[in-house]
């Protein structure tokens, strides 16, 4: 008894991303945590340009959210902070409402990240994980690439040292176009070292930190050479602490409902990304993970993010690799990239000031870069045409209309896809080889699996969409067996549900079988579904009309052949 005392493993609902810790994996942590504080540090001071907040905030989203969801998710591998998905969404949303990186700004911000995290809470509390699965992985593709794009294109301005006009993808590109008698030779030159010192570092290893090497360099030459005498530079970033308190903004029920959509979409980016992140590192490794537990962890990150005077954060797949290749196995390498930050925030904000705007344009626009994924879509034109043509809808419509309106597209094609799937399902008939095993074949083919008698496998839950194909497929199969059948078999092993509209189909299509003197009968019923005798179908069909196996099917079949000759 002691010793089964011993082993069992309480889980706490939080820390679950923590412990246990193990000892001798604490220095793989450590070089795992400041591993990401020099790859992450310039991405998320990238992610404000998106976003269009100050770059301090960048700085922000590594302290407080990614402690408290070290502290309460429930992924050991998950990490959380800025994301360029949700950044575009909320530069997208905000536009018109306030000036962007005022304090107005800022704080409407706050309120989306709070908002978000509201709805993740509602998530939680009504069991709402599941929904991560209706973003199909073509149409995230197409998302993700489109924001990529978008993000991308946005940073011409700053990698040529021209004042961001224009609105939109397209505005802003005109805009760009036609002032390009106007460009910065010495902002273009900083950009395209940015870009070659990034991209060498790269092609030696994926673990050399080229952005931070970059901006380093850029910063000290920029100090060394006086660069604010000839490109903007960041100025004076502020040091310390983040100011906590709740969003400073005029509180009410019309601003509410106005950012109530750009909530959710944030929330179905986040729920979506993370979820599938979370999943995959679970899997690799073969440890239990909770979406719904995460969901606390996402909220509460999201709450620390909206008092500690950020933006909202995200569970990011590319810092999440960063962590795993470092050799990082738990929350605990979170920590300690949080220390990092912490130490930058109180004593190396000074040396930023110096830091060209054309070298931050870069590592925003290697981003955008990165997160395209043209490989993938080629493939899926390659493999699945049908469901190319999805992403490249959402993709058109992320760079063309916005992030918002793309994501919410996305997720209703998705569902609109799966609807598609479960609408018109293709349905065989199981017939007989050689031999005498059964296989699916076409129903075109008419094919019986023993003479008079028809099995007809349906391929999907039987629902209100798809009862009207049962209808007419059974219709068309008896149609054109009789006069030589004898029983018409449906085939349940993939049917896990029926509702009202389709056992009222059964009904009258049992009744109009009876009148032609075939009998119906099911084989393979999940005996969950079995067990539901509401809808009184063995009642109609009578007790001895749904079989467990196929072999107990055919041979009640041939005995009933041998009893009426």
């Amino acid at each position: 008894m002691a010793e089964n005392t011993k082993h069992k493993r309480v889980h706490l609902p939080i820390l679950q991303g923590l412990l246990p810790i193990d000892p001798k994996q604490i220095p793989a942590e450590i070089v795992a945590g400041l591993t990401l504080a020099a790859l992450a540090i310039p991405e998320v001071m990238g992610y404000t340009k998106i976003a269009g907040t100050p770059v301090v905030t960048g700085l922000y989203t590594m302290l407080v959210p990614t402690t408290l969801f070290a502290l309460f998710g429930s992924s050991r591998h998950l990490v959380v902070g800025a994301d360029s998905a949700t950044a575009a969404i909320l530069a997208a949303a905000l536009v018109g409402l306030a000036a962007t990186g005022s304090d107005e700004y800022l704080a409407l911000a706050q309120l989306l990240a709070l908002m978000a995290a509201g709805l993740l809470i509602l998530a939680r509390l009504v069991r709402l994980g599941f929904m991560a699965d209706f973003l199909s992985r073509t149409v995230l593709v197409g998302f993700l690439t489109g924001v990529g794009i978008q993000v991308a294109l946005g940073q011409l301005d700053g990698m040529l040292g021209l004042p961001g006009e224009g609105h939109g993808v397209l505005g802003k590109l005109w805009s760009t176009l036609q002032r390009l008698n106007q460009v910065n030779g010495y902002a273009i030159a900083v950009a395209s070292l940015v870009l070659i010192v990034i991209l060498g570092c790269r092609k030696l290893s994926h673990k050399i930190p080229g952005a931070l090497i970059a901006v380093v360099g850029a910063v000290a030459l920029s100090w060394a050479l006086n660069f604010a005498a000839y490109m903007p530079v960041l100025g004076e970033v502020p040091s310390g602490l983040p100011h906590f308190g709740i969003p400073k903004v005029q509180w009410s029920l019309e601003l509410l409902y106005r950012l109530l959509p750009t909530a959710f979409a944030m929330f179905v980016v986040i729920l979506a990304q993370s979820a599938a992140t979370s999943r995959a590192y679970a899997s690799r490794y073969n440890e239990p993970f909770s979406e719904n537990i995460d969901l606390v962890g996402l909220a509460v990150a999201n709450v620390g993010a909206a008092l500690s005077g950020t933006f909202v954060v995200n569970g990011s797949p590319t810092k999440t690799q960063m962590v795993d290749s470092a050799g990082g196995r738990s929350q605990f390498s979170l920590l300690v990239t949080a220390l990092i930050v912490l130490m930058v925030l109180l004593f190396l904000t000074a040396p930023l000031a110096y830091m060209p705007e054309a070298t931050l344009a870069a590592v925003v626009f290697m981003i955008g870069i990165e997160l395209t994924d043209f490989k993938t879509l080629k493939r899926i034109y390659v493999e699945r045409r049908d469901e190319f043509w999805v992403a490249l809808i959402t993709l058109v419509t992320v760079v063309l209309v916005g992030v918002k309106q793309g994501i919410i597209l996305a997720m209703v094609l998705s569902i609109i896809d799966h609807l598609r799937r479960g609408y018109h399902p293709k349905n065989v008939l199981l017939a007989a080889t050689e031999g005498g095993k059964l296989h699916p074949v076409v129903l075109s083919s008419g094919a019986q699996a023993r003479p008079g008698l028809l099995i007809y496998r349906f391929t999907h839950s039987m629902y209100y969409a798809n009862s009207r194909q049962l209808s007419e497929e059974v219709t068309e199969l008896v149609a054109k067996a009789i006069p030589g059948l004898c029983w018409f078999c449906i085939d349940c092993s993939a049917i896990d549900d029926v509702d009202y509209s389709a056992a009222e189909t059964i009904r009258s299509l049992a009744a109009t079988l009876k009148a032609e003197g075939v009998r119906m009968v099911f084989v393979n019923v999940m005996p969950d579904l079995e067990a539901q005798s509401r809808y009184k179908i063995k009642q109609l069909l009578g007790e001895g009309a749904i079989f467990a196996q196929l072999d107990d099917l055919l041979g009640a079949y041939e005995r009933d052949v041998q009893a009426a000759r």
